[in-house]
């Protein structure tokens, strides 16, 4: 169990960095938008470090959901529910959201259009964010 408790702190340590250029990304998106300029390569970086990190942050995850699968079993209640279903479900689709922002703007011609696309898909994976983790 020493492997899922190092693989725990990880998964606890990296929300915070997952946090940090998932806010930077969207305060980026929304004031190209909103002041009509152009993206710049740093921007367009925090975009693809945010998509990175959620993914190597869903990979740890599941990592971890596979290693305590038996533990989360004995559990009982609410807090069973929370670990096998609402956290890890709303997780998964707040992963798919900043990854189709990113794919979306991408495919996109406008900037304007890239950075309404960024600020709205992220800002609603945000919030689901916000809302499954586990704050301590």
């Amino acid at each position: 169990m020493e492997s899922a408790s190092f693989l725990i702190f990880l998964h606890s340590l990296l929300r915070y960095g997952l946090l940090a250029f998932l806010l930077a990304s969207l305060f980026f998106a929304w004031r190209g938008y909103l002041l009509q300029r152009p993206i710049l390569v740093g921007e367009r970086m925090a975009t693809i470090v945010t998509v990175v990190l959620a993914h190597v942050q869903l990979l740890l995850g599941l990592i971890i959901y596979m290693l305590r699968f038996k533990a989360i079993g004995k559990m009982a209640g609410l807090h069973q529910r929370f670990w096998k279903f609402e956290h890890i479900g709303t997780m998964v689709v707040a992963i798919v959201l900043i990854t189709l922002g990113r794919v979306l703007a991408k495919r996109a011609k406008e900037e304007r259009r890239k950075q309404l696309l960024v600020g709205v898909f992220f800002l609603l994976a945000l919030v689901l964010i916000l809302w499954a983790i586990p704050w301590p």
